[in-house]
C-alpha cells in the first residue's frame, strides 16, 4: 500500500512567467502632481518614510563605460536633495567614479514596492565642493570613515583578511578621538536632473506615469506618458 502524501510536501514554486502582482494602492493623475520634480519626490520620500520602508533612499545608479557602450548598475544612497539635484557619494577611483569622470552622464531609480511606486531620474553628473564631502565624511561613524580609507574601490584584493589587516592598521594610525582626514579619492557627487519620471502601479499594467522634462529654458514640461 503507498504511504499517503506528506501533509509538509510544498506546492511548487511559481514558474518566472507566472509570478505577477495587480497594483492597487494609488493612483497618480496629472493635475495631483506639483509643478515641480523636487517637490513632488520630496512629498513621495515623506511618505515613502512614513511607510516604514527601510532606507528609501536606496537607489540604483546607472553608468556607461565610453570605451564600451557597457552599462553598469548597483545600489548607492542618496545623501543630499536641493533644486540641483541628487548627491551621492563614493570612491573617484571605483568603477563608477571612473566611469563619470569620462562620462558625467547617469540614471537613477528608486522603488518602493510597498507604496507601488518608482522614480527614475535622468541626468549629467558634477563633483561636490571639497567643503560638501568634508562635512558628509566627518559626519559618518569612525568606522565608516576608516572603511573609506582601508577600501581601493572596485580594485581586486588578495581576499578578506587583507582588508581586514588594513583596517586594523588605520585603527591604530587613527585612534579614537583623533581626526580621520578625508581621503583625496573619495567625495561626492550631484546627479543634475534632465528627466524625473513618477511611475505608480495601477491595474491591468495600465500604470500611471508622469514624466518632467527641463526644456532649453530651463523650464520644466510635464507630460502622461502610455505605460
Amino acid at each position: 500500500m503507498e504511504n499517503p502524501p506528506s501533509s509538509n510536501a510544498k506546492e511548487p514554486a511559481p514558474s518566472l512567467a507566472d509570478l505577477r502582482m495587480d497594483y492597487r494602492r494609488h493612483s497618480l493623475r496629472r493635475d495631483q502632481v506639483s509643478a515641480d520634480p523636487f517637490a513632488q519626490f520630496r512629498a513621495w520620500f515623506a511618505e515613502a518614510q512614513q511607510a516604514g520602508i527601510v532606507e528609501p533612499n536606496a537607489m540604483t545608479l546607472s553608468t556607461v563605460a565610453p570605451a564600451t557602450g557597457q552599462p553598469s548598475s548597483r545600489i548607492v544612497l542618496l545623501k543630499g536633495l536641493d533644486d540641483r539635484g541628487f548627491t551621492f557619494f563614493s570612491n573617484y577611483e571605483s568603477q563608477k567614479g571612473r566611469e563619470l569622470a569620462t562620462q558625467p552622464k547617469a540614471a537613477l531609480g528608486f522603488f518602493w514596492k510597498e507604496l507601488e511606486r518608482q522614480v527614475n531620474v535622468r541626468g549629467t553628473v558634477e563633483q561636490v565642493t571639497r567643503e560638501e564631502s568634508e562635512a558628509y565624511f566627518h559626519s559618518r561613524p569612525r568606522t565608516s570613515q576608516l572603511g573609506a580609507h582601508a577600501s581601493a574601490q572596485s580594485t581586486a584584493i588578495p581576499g578578506r583578511p587583507w582588508l581586514e589587516e588594513q583596517f586594523a592598521a588605520l585603527e591604530k594610525k587613527y585612534p579614537e578621538g583623533t581626526l580621520v582626514p578625508l581621503p583625496c579619492t573619495w567625495g561626492g557627487y550631484r546627479l543634475l536632473p534632465a528627466a524625473v519620471e513618477f511611475w505608480q502601479g495601477r491595474p491591468s499594467r495600465l500604470h500611471d506615469r508622469i514624466c518632467y522634462t527641463r526644456n532649453q529654458a530651463g523650464d520644466w514640461q510635464i507630460d502622461r506618458l502610455s505605460p
